[in-house]
């Protein structure tokens, strides 16, 4: 999923820039309302964790690979602001240190994977938690249901975006299928891995897991006499 440089024309990158710059903006004061001294150090935790499982590919055919996004798992145990922020700093390290995506696709990239994949995952499962009665014991399947959309929804963003400003000569009609078809078999690999995980926290540490925190009561403001 990591796009490199050259793939989308340069108007196009800017654009996903300001898109991703403002979106992470965002998310530093969304994460405030999720952030306090419990939950901070699992967020670094999250990421640390997103960033070594990204670094696992498993195969998916034809000689392509895949790897765990973490988006939809990022936002079920910190909260979806704070995974923004989370996939963020995975994204900026893996582009700067290890090439793992072109610095002028650095925007796309965290648009792609730090934006679209976590808030995409995010409505999913609190859509599946609101359908199944028992949330501790349906978290795992909202997770890998958050999973299993987020990456081809991802995928499908990057077409419209190549459908707009791609710069190689790739035949659209191509690409969607492939993309499409590659990242639902990526997001079956994904939806595993959440799954797994979600179950295991689920199971010794249920209140580490955002999305089973009761919501916040809205603060009232004191009207002066």
């Amino acid at each position: 999923m990591h796009v490199p440089d050259g793939f989308l024309n340069l108007p196009t990158s800017a654009v996903t820039g300001a898109a991703a710059v403002a979106g992470v903006a965002l998310a530093l004061r969304g994460a405030r309302r999720e952030l306090d001294e419990r939950t901070a150090p699992l967020a670094g935790l999250t990421a640390t964790f997103v960033f070594a499982a990204q670094m696992v590919n498993f195969p998916v055919g034809a000689g392509t690979s895949g790897h765990l996004i973490g988006g939809a798992l990022a936002a079920i145990l910190v909260g979806p602001w704070t995974a923004t922020l989370c996939l963020t700093v995975v994204t900026v390290v893996q582009a700067l240190l290890f090439a793992d995506g072109g610095l002028t696709a650095l925007g796309t990239n965290v648009l792609l994977l730090a934006i679209v994949s976590v808030w995409v995952g995010w409505g999913v499962a609190r859509l599946v938690l609101r359908l199944l009665p028992d949330g501790r014991r349906a978290v795992a399947w909202a997770g890998a249901a958050g999973a299993l959309i987020s990456v081809p929804a991802a995928a499908l963003v990057f077409c419209g975006l190549y459908a707009v400003g791609g710069a190689v000569a790739v035949p659209l009609g191509l690409l969607v299928p492939t993309m499409l078809g590659v990242h639902t078999v990526i997001g079956l690999g994904e939806a595993a891995i959440t799954f797994g995980v979600l179950t295991a926290v689920a199971a010794s540490r249920p209140d580490l897991i955002h999305a089973l925190r009761p919501a916040p009561e809205p603060e009232l403001e004191e009207v002066p006499a």
